[in-house]
Order: C-alpha cells, then sequence, then structure tokens
C-alpha cells in the first residue's frame, strides 16, 4: 500500500463513521445523550431550533458521505457524470447545513466563545461553497478544486470535533463546557491551515 493512501483511508473511514451517526437521532431517544443533553428544556422545545438542528446534522453528514470521494481523480476522470452529480449534492447540502448551522450556532453551549466560533466556522463553510460553485460555473477547474480542498476541511471538522472533544473533556479539563469551548474553534481552524498548506503545495507543483 502506498504511503499516502493511508492518510486517503483514514478520512475515508472517519467520514463514513462520523457521516452516518446523525441516522441516531432519528432511529433513538438522544435527549439524554449527545448535544441534547447540554440544552435547556425550553430550546428543546422550540420549533424551529429542532428542526434547523436536523437540517445541520442531516445534511451535514450528506456533506461528509458525498465529499471525500470527489477528490479520486482517477473516479472524477472515469465516471465524470457521476462526480457532476455528486458535487451538485454536496454543494446543496453544505448550502443547508451551513445556513442551518449558523443559526444554531447561536444557541450553542459554552457562551459566546463557541457561538463565535461555530459562527464564524457556518460563515466560512458557506463562503467556501459558494466559491467552490461560482469557480466551477466558470469553468475555472484550478480555482474550483482550491475551494473545494478548503470547503471539505471545514466539512471535517464535524469529524474533528468528535476526535479532540472527548480527549480534552475526559483528560484535559475533566469537564464538558470548557473543553467545547476549545473545540469550538480546534475542530476547524487546523483543519483550515492544513488545507492551505495542501494548496500552497499543489501550486507549487503546477509552477514545477
Amino acid at each position: 500500500m502506498k504511503r499516502y493512501q493511508l492518510p486517503w483511508l483514514s478520512i475515508a473511514f472517519l467520514s463514513i463513521a462520523v457521516g452516518i451517526y446523525p441516522a441516531t437521532y432519528y432511529l433513538m431517544d438522544m435527549h439524554s445523550n449527545g448535544l441534547f443533553q447540554t440544552k435547556p428544556k425550553t430550546l428543546l422545545d422550540n420549533r424551529l431550533w429542532n428542526a434547523l438542528f436536523y437540517v445541520h446534522i442531516t445534511f451535514g453528514g450528506i456533506a461528509l458521505l458525498t465529499g471525500w470521494p470527489q477528490f479520486s481523480t482517477k473516479l472524477r476522470n472515469r465516471y465524470l457524470r457521476l462526480h457532476r452529480t455528486v458535487g451538485k449534492v454536496y454543494i446543496t447540502s453544505v448550502f443547508l447545513s451551513s445556513l442551518a448551522g449558523l443559526y444554531v450556532a447561536f444557541y450553542a453551549s459554552g457562551g459566546i466563545v463557541c457561538v463565535m466560533g461555530f459562527g464564524i466556522l457556518a460563515v466560512l463553510w458557506f463562503y467556501t461553497n459558494t466559491m467552490a460553485y461560482t469557480t466551477i460555473l466558470k469553468r475555472n477547474i484550478i480555482q474550483h478544486r482550491y475551494w473545494m480542498i478548503r470547503n471539505y476541511a471545514l466539512t471535517f471538522g464535524a469529524v474533528t470535533l468528535r476526535l479532540w472533544l472527548p480527549i480534552l473533556a475526559n483528560f484535559v479539563f475533566h469537564e464538558f463546557i470548557p473543553a467545547y469551548r476549545i473545540v469550538s474553534w480546534l475542530a476547524w481552524v487546523p483543519n483550515l491551515f492544513i488545507a492551505e498548506i495542501i494548496i500552497r503545495n499543489l501550486k507549487v507543483a503546477v509552477k514545477q
């Protein structure tokens, strides 16, 4: 197995695992589990918040599941029509999930730190998604690729959040809220930084 395949397989596995996780909110009562257990009853009884929360996690899961195969050059070249169809599903999913996520962010547990962290994430997620869409409409494939790398790095924040949160909550802070405040930024800022490194390396490779 080639070395570059290892991180690719890890990303695929984690994206699938976290992508199907929202299904548990439909299959079982999660009011005493997951994110619901940190929310006040008045919020849980709010129909608008509930509706947008489910829009956010459902289409966020779809984005995770459909995004990672889009970066495979082999699949893209062999099944271009499928690539375009799946891309439309991904773009639509991120559009819906980011807008719903922005609303949900205003009610994030942990106060203003989490509101700002998740709120900025939602705005950047929407913006990079829009840029990825507009650049492909202009047939600018290179810029489309760069914006998609940035966007999926933010999408993957759903994965890194679930990797960091139990570590910080159980071994560093020993409490949920302090850990959640850190994770509201740690889940996506390093991802975006790594995305920019990948893009820079791609630009260097093109020039050579």
